[in-house]
């Protein structure tokens, strides 16, 4: 394999998408668990959803 070995590097935009998206997923499957506090879960999703920066073009630097 040519990239083994390599580390990939993002750039910022699409580290800060990707860290957003895996905070959304994560956030909905603990309001699926037995007990989650849905409160907590209806004032963060949409401000999280909202900081959610554009999404990558597919450059990466």
């Amino acid at each position: 394999m040519p990239d083994e070995g390599r580390t990939r590097v993002m750039c910022p935009d699409c580290e800060d998408f990707a860290r957003t998206v895996l905070l959304l997923g994560q956030l909905a499957l603990y309001a699926d668990t037995t007990g989650a506090d849905l409160d907590f879960v209806d004032v963060v999703s949409p401000s999280l959803a909202a900081s959610l920066p554009e999404p990558p073009t597919g450059e990466e630097s």
